[in-house]
């Protein structure tokens, strides 16, 4: 795995944490919107009887979804920690945060760092150079 490809992690967990969260925001809200109606007909005994049920059921699974992701996330997190410190150039460890932590984008990091982003893509090249992702993460 490069580096980026390491680093870039953490990211993508974080999106997908992002996407089950707006699928309970949707789960929640057809949950609120079940109704059920009451009629003298005979029902299917093999059918579901409660789809307010099922949402609610889906909530909590994707909510322990969410919870094992965001432990992943905070783990990952720990370990770029680690190996951003490896870097000796704390101006270097400050862009690698802001960008692979933090999710800035370039020209965001440019802007907090005052530079220009030309310059801030030789010092993520520069900063990328000077890490080696673990054997165990590749």
């Amino acid at each position: 795995m490069t580096v980026k490809a390491y680093l870039g992690q953490a990211y993508r967990l974080d999106q997908r944490i992002n996407s089950k969260l707006e699928q309970i925001a949707s789960l929640n809200e057809l949950a609120t919107k079940c109704t059920y109606t009451l009629t003298g007909m005979p029902r299917n005994p093999n059918r579901s009887t409660s789809t307010m049920a099922d949402a609610v059921a889906k909530i909590i699974d994707l909510q322990a979804e969410i919870n094992r992701d965001i432990n992943r996330l905070v783990d990952l997190k720990r370990e770029m920690v680690r190996l951003i410190k490896t870097v000796d150039n704390t101006e270097h460890q400050t862009l690698l945060e802001l960008r692979y932590l933090c999710f800035k984008t370039w020209e965001q990091i440019a802007v907090d760092m005052g530079y220009n982003v030309r310059h801030v893509y030789r010092l993520h090249d520069e900063a990328i150079e000077n890490i080696t992702v673990p054997q165990t993460q590749q």
